[in-house]
């Protein structure tokens, strides 16, 4: 086994997964608290339902992951979460840069947009191994 490849036995296992749990804590802990009161029912409340949901729908897709399409389906909807929260975050620095640290913005932007592209990637090399599988079985 590639000493570079980690084993992968649920989960919390997969570096999306990772990733995106520890950027959903920083825009909880350094952005949402920031924002003025203004925003609590629109910027506010999207940007804290979108960022907890893409390790949500992960965790739920992988669970799923025997069904031909069940994976696929929540690994396309934390991808589509994922690029919300990056337009959320570009609001929030373009708007609100004299409240939260744009820095703090563009790394969480960086860090969901590598999201999206891994969740694609991950998307489509399970679309393969699941056609592989299914080939085999028949």
């Amino acid at each position: 086994m590639d000493e570079t490849k980690k084993l992968i036995k649920g989960f919390q296992d997969l570096d999306v997964y990772q990733s995106t749990y520890k950027a959903m804590l920083e825009v909880f802990r350094n952005i949402l608290v920031r924002l003025p009161r203004e925003e609590e029912r629109d910027l506010k409340d999207q940007l804290r339902r979108s960022a907890k949901a893409i390790p949500r729908l992960i965790a739920e897709g992988h669970s799923k992951r025997h069904q031909k399409k069940g994976f696929q389906k929540y690994l396309d909807d934390a991808m589509a979460e994922s690029n919300e929260t990056i337009v959320s975050l570009n609001q929030v620095r373009d708007l609100y840069s004299h409240y939260v640290d744009t820095n703090l913005c563009n790394q969480l932007i960086d860090t969901y947009d590598k999201a999206s592209r891994q969740l694609y990637n991950l998307s489509v090399a399970w679309t393969k191994f699941s056609e592989r599988r299914s080939d085999a079985a028949g």
